[in-house]
């Protein structure tokens, strides 16, 4: 799991977000680092953008 204290997010690392996608998962893989984050939902492969803030804001410990 990320250790968010320290913000290492690498690309395939597995996210757990504080709200569920509406498919029902939580679990999100990480594809792309950077300003932005680019993360596929582990159970319905859809893709998401998200800003970095925004990204570190919604990420669960």
């Amino acid at each position: 799991m990320i250790d968010k204290a320290d913000k290492s997010f690498k690309v395939g690392d597995i996210a757990y977000m504080k709200k569920a996608h509406p498919c029902g998962s939580h679990e999100w893989e990480i594809l792309r680092v950077g300003m932005e984050f680019r993360i596929r939902c582990m159970k319905c492969a859809h893709f998401v953008t998200l800003s970095r803030s925004k990204f570190e804001k919604n990420v669960k410990i």
